[in-house]
């Protein structure tokens, strides 16, 4: 958006008519200098909501229903119980907010359809912009000492949570102060959603990716991270284009990078069975993940004090570890041993997922997401991801034969139940439905979809029919072309949008004739990134909750570029 744009929305809502109490209106007399109580949910409101900036922004957003005293009265009320009452009962505390969340209408990006341009990009076009996007993550690499991801709020929060979610995360998360930022950030959505404030906070955009606008963009690294940003050096080395110094450097920052994943990021846990194995921590311990001394402060402050392992930042440092010939004892591990702990069979274990905000789909078979430390701390409770899914069995691939997968009944089984949950989502088409997704979009499931199928078809064709006997790789195959070709492609994408859908396309076997709109959007692209990079920063994944926090960076777009070009140009080389 222009800066004509944000001065115009800012205006409308420095300068709307007040009608009712405002945010501040209804939380300063509980908030503003509370004693007592839990002192996190007054220190996070002053630090999240209360500073000078947002003040300003609200000030004139209010809500005509809170001149009635008695439901001002209720929501203070939930208020003050949510701070002084040593175990509050959340669903009580969180209904008078969450029937406001109720009373907002927000809907999920619904992209113009766009003419098929069937023109393709001449070679030396595609060449010349992988070699742009790696020298962009070479040199950022090289000043930086790392290639950073970057974080940013967007406070109206996402599409899919409404008051019902709301207490589903009050009631399954486990960390206080993660309770409390959900709280608030959801009180505050419903003034901005319910003002002009809105189009300062969630101004219209191209395509279905979310742009990450710059202003409070929380730097920071993270295993998952570089997990992707070592395929895409990988994917650069393989293109043949890298120069030998290129090459040198490149493989020096895999190096680093696959040492951040398995021996930095590495924790060390406990499985079902009371066995130990070592996963990769979403977060490593200090100094390591590189947030400035101002933004550790304040992930603190709002609630983010602990992180724990997850089985997805575990499943792509291990699979680019393995890529990238790594030989640390952690690659030997049967990770699947581990996993089979944390997929859900009905009946048995149902109750490990206690955050189900996709609840649309059906979990048999599917592994959650968080893993317990040692301490036994879950501060996020447990979801289930179908993304998170693909990449486990992206990671089994590429490990058969050294987790002996086919030779071990229970593994085989493992992977078939997590087979099972994917056929079951294409089938009902439930892949292509946001709210089914907790960290995702459909767009990224489509590409990471692609490369685990890349994965299952360089294994052997005996071991193929005995992972897949029914041939649902296939089903889900035609059912993923279906979408990125029917519904993605033939609307109007920005170049993360592009990025995705040509590495869905490239790895699925579709004909090349068909990645003429997605090259297309990235070559005109290039450039769009002014002096941070070829491209803008993006959505590449989300928090629904606390509030919807968006991960993402130039850097990455860099990334996905690199990877869907390199991707295209085997498949056109293949014909």
């Amino acid at each position: 958006m222009s800066f004509h744009y944000f001065a115009g929305a800012a205006c409308r809502a420095l300068t709307a008519r007040k009608d009712g109490p405002s945010l501040y209106d209804v939380c300063d007399p509980v908030l503003s200098d509370a004693a007592g109580g839990d002192p996190h949910l007054a220190k996070f409101y002053q630090t999240a909501l209360g500073n000078p900036a947002l003040r300003i922004l609200l000030r004139r957003a209010g809500l005509p229903e809170l001149r009635d005293e008695a439901k001002l009265s209720r929501l203070r009320e939930a208020l003050t119980r949510a701070r002084d009452e040593v175990e509050p009962d959340w669903a009580a505390v969180g209904r008078p907010i969450a029937d406001l969340v109720d009373s907002i209408a927000l809907d999920h990006p619904k992209p113009p359809p766009v003419p098929f341009n069937a023109a393709l990009p001449q070679g030396a076009q595609i060449d010349g912009a992988i070699r742009d996007c790696a020298q962009h993550l070479l040199g950022s690499y090289r000043r930086n000492g790392f290639l950073p991801t970057y974080a940013a709020f967007n406070l109206i929060g996402d599409p899919d949570f409404r008051g019902r979610e709301l207490i589903m995360a009050l009631t399954g998360l486990n960390a206080r102060g993660y309770k409390n930022s959900s709280l608030l950030f959801n009180l505050a959505r419903v003034f901005i959603a319910r003002s002009p404030a809105r189009a300062v906070v969630n101004p219209p955009w191209k395509g279905i990716a979310e742009p990450m606008w710059e202003p409070v963009q929380i730097r920071h690294r993270s295993a998952y991270y570089d997990a992707f940003f070592i395929e895409a050096l990988l994917s650069y080395v393989e293109t043949g284009l890298a120069s030998p110094a290129d090459k040198i450097a490149a493989e020096r920052a895999i190096a680093d990078m696959v040492d951040f994943c398995v021996n930095i990021s590495r924790e060390e846990v406990e499985g079902i069975d009371g066995a130990r194995f070592n996963v990769i921590t979403a977060l490593a311990p200090a100094p390591h993940p590189r947030f400035s001394r101002y933004f550790a402060q304040i992930k603190q402050d709002l609630g983010f004090g602990i992180y724990v392992p997850d089985c997805d930042t575990t499943a792509c440092s291990i699979s680019a570890a393995t890529q990238a010939g790594c030989t640390d004892p952690i690659i030997d591990q049967p990770l699947l041993d581990f996993y089979s702990g944390y997929q859900v069979r009905a009946g048995v274990n149902t109750p490990r997922v206690t955050v189900p905000l996709n609840d649309n789909i059906d979990y048999e078979g599917g592994v959650a997401t968080w893993i317990d430390n040692l301490a036994g701390e879950r501060p996020y409770g447990n979801d289930l991801d179908p993304t998170l899914n693909l990449d486990i069995l992206e990671v089994s691939f590429r490990n058969l034969a050294r987790w002996k997968i086919l030779e071990t009944p229970a593994r085989l089984a493992t992977v078939h139940r997590i087979i099972g949950f994917q056929k079951r989502l294409a089938a009902s088409g439930a892949f292509a439905n946001p709210r089914s997704h907790i960290y995702y979009l459909p767009e990224l499931y489509s590409a990471y979809f692609g490369r685990c199928y890349a994965a299952f078809l360089a294994l052997p064709l005996s071991a193929q029919a005995a992972i897949d006997p029914g041939g649902d790789f296939d089903f889900i195959r035609h059912r993923v072309l279906s979408y990125v070709k029917g519904e993605l492609m033939a609307a109007e994408m920005n170049v993360f949008d592009a990025a995705l859908a040509l590495i869905a396309l490239g790895h699925l076997g579709a004909d090349p004739r068909s990645f003429a709109p997605a090259l297309n959007v990235i070559i005109a692209s290039l450039g769009e990134g002014g002096r941070r990079g070829p491209f803008r920063a993006y959505e590449w994944n989300k928090m629904k909750t606390p509030t919807r926090i968006l991960v993402g960076g130039p850097e990455v777009t860099s990334a996905f570029v690199l990877m869907a070009l390199a991707a295209a140009k085997r498949a056109m080389a293949r014909g």
